[in-house]
């Protein structure tokens, strides 16, 4: 079995082109991005020795030659990072999943802000979820998962304007989530549904890319409000093992709090049995001129 760290150093090398790294082309080239000897010498490490670590052979090399491979790889920081927890990550047996439990405080938590939120667990799984997140999207629901509903339901990835750009994102950040433990049960059984069903999914797990789950700014196509923009909060919950809070809020006096307010007020009826077949169409007043 390949190691980690061979995997990424060289799906990490298919992605430097020769111009990214300053190295002159002559020839046909057939390899992807980089060449090993090509990543060995800008790195000023031996060929030999680059070929033992991404064939796995050399499991433990230095701090230096990880920055060194870094730089000629051009990582970002949490992707550097991520490099640096592969060479030193023990070997681990894979691991049995294990139930994730949301602390009742947060639950409480959840259930009375006036804001969407939810809380995701280590492997993307929605775990609570209040009504104004439901109301955002159906799928934020406790037992739905934020990987599998982005990849493979097309309502999801309607509600994304750029859903390749939405849907690479979480795949970095999955990666952060996970970590080295890319063996676990519930992560190999997670990627190997989604490579087989979405080639994107297979394509993007392939690059390794690492991003920290983290604050953005997040457009949405709402199919009751439209255009809704928010900024989204990932809080890490204390106690727990990468369980996360997540928030939606909009900018104070924006047009996404207008309509978020109107989403609320659409929740609100329906949890009351109000009649609200006009929440099925856009808002005449909050979208001039838009189509029924």
């Amino acid at each position: 079995m390949t190691h980690p760290l061979g995997e990424f150093l060289r799906a990490r090398r298919e992605l430097v082109t020769p111009a990214d790294a300053g190295v002159p082309v002559t020839g046909v080239r057939r390899t992807p991005g980089l060449r090993r000897e090509e990543v060995a010498m800008l790195a000023g490490i031996s060929a030999d020795y680059y070929l033992r670590l991404e064939r796995g052979r050399d499991r433990n090399p230095s701090t230096q030659v990880l920055e060194a491979l870094a730089r000629v790889l051009l990582l970002d920081a949490d992707t550097k990072a991520y490099l640096m927890s592969l060479a030193v990550a023990p070997k681990q047996r894979p691991r049995r999943p294990r139930r994730e439990t949301v602390p009742p405080s947060t639950a409480k938590l959840v259930a009375t802000l006036p804001l969407p939120a939810f809380v995701e667990g280590r492997y993307l799984d929605v775990l609570a979820a209040n009504p104004l997140a439901a109301a955002l999207s159906p799928r934020l629901v406790p037992g739905g998962n934020r990987l599998r509903d982005v990849f493979l339901d097309p309502a999801e990835q309607a509600m994304f304007p750029d859903w390749e750009m939405a849907a690479a994102g979480l795949v970095a950040g999955f990666r952060d989530s996970v970590g080295t433990a890319t063996s676990d049960q519930r992560c190999i059984e997670l990627v190997g549904e989604l490579s087989l069903a979405s080639p994107l999914f297979r394509k993007l797990w392939a690059r390794h890319d690492v991003r920290t789950r983290s604050g953005a700014t997040i457009p949405f196509q709402h199919p009751q409000v439209g255009e809704l923009v928010l900024n989204r909060e990932k809080l890490l919950v204390s106690g727990t093992d990468g369980i996360m809070l997540v928030i939606y809020h909009p900018d104070a006096g924006s047009d996404a709090a207008e309509k978020l307010t109107l989403l609320a007020s659409i929740t609100e009826e329906w949890s009351h049995g109000i009649d609200v077949s006009r929440a099925r169409r856009p808002h005449p007043e909050l979208h001039p001129g838009s189509r029924p």
